[in-house]
C-alpha cells in the first residue's frame, strides 16, 4: 500500500516542535547535514527521503514512546521506524566530534586547578547537568519519582 506523504514543512513551527521538538529550520539544518549519511539509493520510486527519515527518528527520541506507535503516527511500518531511528543515531554519531568539544582555548591542566579552586575536586575536566522531565505517576514504586518540588518526574542528564 503506497501512502501519500505528508509534506512536514508545511505544518507550522508550534506543531513541528510539539512532534519533533524542533521548528523548521532546525529541521531543514539537520537534513542539510545528515542527508549523505542516510539517504538511500534505490531504484524504487516511493522510498523515503531524507526529510521523513529524519522526522520519524526526532519524533521517537521526543516523544520515547514504541516504535508501532510512531509508525502509526507517521504511517509507516515498525521495522521502518527502527531503520530509521539507528540510520539517524549511527549519522549522528558520525557527527559528534563535530558539535561535542571541550574548550580547545584553554589547556587541561587550568581547568581542573580551577575546578579544584571552585569545589576542591582533584581531577575534574568538565561538568554534566541535568534536568527532571515531568511524568505521569507509575503504579509501581510511586513514591520514588517524587523529586524535591513535590512532582513526578524523571531526571535526565
Amino acid at each position: 500500500v503506497i501512502r501519500a506523504r505528508l509534506d512536514i514543512l508545511s505544518c507550522p513551527d508550534d506543531c513541528l516542535c510539539e512532534r519533533y521538538r524542533f521548528s523548521a529550520q532546525s529541521i531543514i539544518y539537520l537534513d542539510n547535514i545528515l542527508r549523505p549519511y542516510i539517504t538511500h539509493v534505490t531504484h524504487r520510486g516511493h522510498a523515503l527521503s531524507s526529510l521523513h527519515i529524519i522526522c520519524i527518528a526526532l519524533r521517537f527520541f521526543a516523544n520515547g514512546s514504541f516504535l508501532y506507535n510512531i509508525g502509526d503516527a507517521e504511517h509507516v511500518s515498525k521495522a521502518t521506524v527502527c531503520r530509521a531511528v539507528r540510520n539517524v543515531t549511527v549519522a549522528l554519531k558520525r557527527l559528534l566530534y563535530s558539535f561535542v568539544v571541550f574548550p580547545g582555548h584553554r589547556p587541561t591542566r587550568f581547568i581542573k586547578e580551577g575546578f579544584h579552586k571552585i569545589a576542591g575536586f582533584p581531577g575534574v575536566i568538565g561538568c554534566i547537568d541535568g534536568t527532571h522531565i515531568p511524568i505521569i505517576a507509575p503504579s509501581v514504586n510511586e513514591g520514588d519519582y517524587v523529586n524535591r518540588k513535590s512532582f513526578h518526574s524523571i531526571n535526565v542528564q
